[in-house]
This record gives C-alpha cells, structure tokens and sequence, in this order.
C-alpha cells in the first residue's frame, strides 16, 4: 500500500487528496494541527485517515504533499528533516513560488528521502477544504522543478502518481518558473490592487467611482479580492523578481505617459493593436495561474418569471450555475443577467442552449 501524507488539506490538498482517494494501493492521510480541521477532512470525505502528529502522518509515508502556506514552507522542510523519513519517500510541496523553497531543501539533509518542487497551476475563488474537488488540475499545467541530480526514479515516481489528477505535467527549473510565473500572474495581481486602491481612494471624495466601477471594472480586478496573508508571502518570497517587473511596468506605464503628452496617435493605437494580437495568440480559457472565467452576460426583458425560467431550462439540462446576478433592471431597458458556471462544458453547453431559447449571449 502506497501512503501518501498531505500537510494542509484545504482546496489544493483537498483537491489532490480527492485525486488520490480510493484508487488501488493508495491510502491518504491529511495532517492539520487543529483537531477541529481534522473533523472537517474527514466529514468531507477527502482522506482515509488524519491526524494532528506530523510524527504520525509522516512516519512511513511514500509521498508528502506540503500543501502549506508559502511562508510555512520552509519551517515543515526543517521539521520533516529531523525525522527519520521512509526510504525513497518523495517530499514535494505545491507553493506559488520554488527558488526559496528549492534552496531551503539543497541546505537540508533528508536522507534518503528527496525532495521535488511543485506548483499545480490552478485554483478557485473560493478556499478550504469544502472547496476542494478532484476535477481542480484537469487539463491544467503542474509544474514540477526537480534539481539537475535528482534520482530520475523519483522523478518518474513522483510523475506517475500527479498523472492521476489528469494534469499536464512540465518540468521547469525553480529560478525560471519563478520569473514566468512572476510576470503573468504575481505582477497582476500587484496591479489589480494598486488600481482598485487608486480607485477606493477617489471613491472616498466621490462615491460616483463605485457606483460606475461595477460590471467591466469588477471584472478585470478580480484578483484584488484575493487571500491577503497568502498574497504576503508568495510576494515577499519572489520580491527580487518582483521588483524588477514593478520597474519595467513603471518603464512602460511611463511611456504610455509619454505618448499621450505628445498625442502620438499612431504609437497609441499601435500599443493596442500588439496587446490584442498577443492575447488573441493566447489559448483560450485553459487553466492556469489565474482561473479563467466561464461567464456570460444576456439581455432579459422584465417580465415576471424570466429568471426562473432561465434557470430551469439550464437546469433540466444538468447545467450547474455556480453564480447568478442581476446587474441592471430598469422598466424602461432590459436587464442584464450575468451567468457563471465552474467548467468549460458547462459554459459551453449554457451558450448554446441560451443562444437556442432566443437570448443574444455577451462574453
């Protein structure tokens, strides 16, 4: 029996557990220092056994998933360190960020045990271990970054069990993934937050701000409403990276300045005709470090019942709405109703059937 121990079972490890749980030869235990957690993994159904004894969830372990926060990485490495690990167990961790966590791991003496740096590049909104679901990495990419002497056996092992969250393994190395992922998704979110503070800030002279920031700008800043305690790590942990993308965005945001104090109209259509290009070039809606949306936007008219009506029809369908809102419904116009959905099929399906029933249907 393969056993397999997951430190911090919440919607990553949750989500890996659910993955793992009830296939052959796989047992999974889930470790949290508070029992009360304990009781939520197992009312879940998310593991076969838990505990509060790091001692105990380790001891005989196959595979130890560190599904921690960023700024406790570190800490449970030193800890496992000092344990008398299984031989061949493969330590990995699923962190946003790998050069701090891979040096952390080169400085520590396992044994003969290994560790693999992780990063499975998908997430939800929404947290904790009732969040979790074991369709979370489907189709998603999961980053691992071995070092250049790690055993290919383990490498290999380590692959092989991660292929049962039908997730699109690649190997990166820890300083490169850092920066990649540094500027796709850590800059944005810096940005998102700056421009939603920017906005507050005016909003407090002139509630008009809020009042007109709903729809397209609640979009595009979504990720500001992300954890802030996990944001603080994963940020402080890649800061040098940080720092150079802030200055080179400060660069372009200053050349931006630059065209409109000289009212360069060609530079400025050109900046957007190279951004739409470049993101029309890029996969649509497949997951990754920022989970895509699945929603769309119908006009409704405001007649008593439309609403349930709509619901219904996606319903006996089986399409699962994980969001519905009323954005605007006034006598004299209609209302618009944004429907989000948690899949691509789900979405994909909704489209179709809205489009069919009559509803012009926005993306």
């Amino acid at each position: 029996m393969t056993k397999i121990a997951i430190f911090g079972v919440g919607l990553i490890g949750g989500s890996l557990a659910l993955c793992f749980k009830g296939k052959p030869g796989l047992h999974v235990i889930g470790h949290s220092h508070r029992q009360s957690s304990i009781e939520r993994y197992l009312a879940r159904g998310v593991v076969d056994a838990a505990t509060t004894s790091m001692e105990e969830a380790a001891a005989d372990a196959d595979f130890i998933f560190l599904c921690v926060p960023v700024g406790n990485l570190e800490d449970y490495l030193r800890r496992l360190a000092a344990m008398k690990l299984k031989p061949g167990c493969i330590i990995t961790d699923v962190g946003s960020t790998k050069s701090s966590v891979a040096a952390c791991a080169r400085s520590l003496d396992f044994g003969d045990a290994v560790f693999i740096g992780g990063h499975p590049m998908a997430g939800k909104e929404k947290s904790g271990v009732e969040a979790a679901t074991s369709l979370l990495f489907e189709n998603a990419y999961y980053v691992l970054t071995p070092e250049p002497d790690t055993p290919q056996e383990a490498v290999d092992r380590l692959a092989g069990l991660i292929r049962h969250t039908k997730a699109n393994i690649v190997f990166v190395d820890p300083d490169q993934h850092d920066t990649i992922v540094g500027a796709i998704s850590h800059l944005p979110h810096v940005i998102a937050v700056q421009l939603v503070n920017q906005i507050r800030a005016y909003n407090e002279t002139n509630p008009l701000y809020s009042a007109l920031a709903a729809g397209g700008f609640r979009d595009i800043t979504r990720i500001a409403s992300s954890d802030p305690v996990i944001w603080r790590d994963i940020l402080i942990n890649n800061r040098s990276v940080l720092i150079r993308l802030l200055k080179e965005w400060q660069e372009g945001v200053s050349g931006f300045i630059e065209m409109l104090e000289r009212m360069d109209e060609r530079m400025v259509e050109e900046a957007f005709r190279t951004a739409g290009e470049f993101r029309s070039s890029l996969p649509e809606r497949r997951r990754g470090v920022i989970d895509p949306l699945y929603e769309c936007y119908i006009d409704v008219p405001d007649h008593p019942g439309i609403i349930g009506k709509i619901a219904t029809e996606l319903g006996n369908e089986r399409i699962n709405i994980s969001n519905l809102q009323i954005i605007e419904s006034r006598e004299d116009v209609p209302g618009i109703l944004r429907l989000s959905f948690r899949t691509q099929p789900d979405f994909d399906r909704a489209v179709q059937l809205l489009a069919s029933m009559g509803f012009e249907v926005n993306m």
